[in-house]
């Protein structure tokens, strides 16, 4: 039987990688892709599967039809759902960039992926996150190979011209409002600008200057002091050779 599924599928010597899962961390075939999926054991990059759902995809009417919801609505309500994420992921470590999936594939529908700045913050928070429930729903997360998401996004889909729709095997980004983007990114420049400055403090007191450095300092010190002593005495010794203009001084230069 082994050998059967190897002259089909071949063996994983014989597989290559998936790209799209390599580009996007998902693919729609699934664990049934006969390309392989290698998953990362350290990563920058939290992917967060299908935690976003859509109120205008899910909420239905009594007689099975969707609810009609404006633009603003459900604006409002990801802008909700988004601030909420980002703050509760915050609490691992410096998130670099945060992206969700607007598509509508099985595999890709509501994904969420945090790109933290160090790998370590990454894997703490999936090591904490699958224990976890969100919306009533248990969190399932691991670590994503994306780091580049302009790889991964369907350009098409930017300049407004994707053909495919949300079944597009590529990103789908929905954006947040401006006002929500500009709360984050000042609060993140608040953050950062405070860490530069205890890292700052932190290093001037880690090297403290040794004996060496003080008597290099000193002896700067010291022909500083000779060099201006020089300086003086040449210009005194100018002052006394020049003899001095009268006439200049009363008329000027002309």
């Amino acid at each position: 039987m082994a050998e059967y599924l190897a002259s089909i599928f071949g063996t994983e010597k014989d597989k290559v990688n998936c790209s799209f899962y390599f580009k996007i961390g998902a693919c729609r075939h699934g664990e049934r892709c006969s390309r392989l999926h290698n998953k990362p054991t350290f990563s920058q990059t939290v992917l967060l599967l299908n935690l976003y759902l859509n109120p205008q995809n899910t909420a239905l009417t009594a007689d099975g039809s969707h609810i009609q919801m404006d633009e603003f609505e459900i604006q409002q309500h990801y802008d909700e759902f988004f601030e909420e994420v980002y703050t509760e992921m915050e609490k691992y470590g410096e998130i670099e960039e945060m992206n969700v999936c607007d598509n509508l594939g099985d595999h890709l529908v509501g994904n969420v992926y945090v790109k933290y700045r160090y790998e370590e913050d990454a894997e703490k928070g999936v090591a904490d996150l699958n224990n976890r429930w969100f919306n009533g729903r248990p969190i399932h997360c691991e670590l994503s190979p994306v780091t580049d998401f302009r790889e991964a996004c369907c350009r098409q889909y930017e300049m407004g011209e994707c053909t495919r729709g949300g079944f597009c095997n590529f990103m789908h980004l929905k954006p947040i409002s401006r006002e929500l983007r500009r709360e984050l990114y000042s609060r993140r420049r608040k953050r950062g600008a405070l860490t530069s400055a205890r890292g700052g403090t932190r290093s001037r007191s880690r090297s403290p200057p040794t004996k060496r450095g003080r008597s290099r300092e000193r002896e700067g010190g010291r022909r500083r002091s000779r060099s201006r002593e020089r300086r003086r005495s040449r210009s005194g010794e100018r002052s006394h050779d020049r003899p001095r203009d009268r006439s200049r001084d009363r008329h000027g230069r002309y």
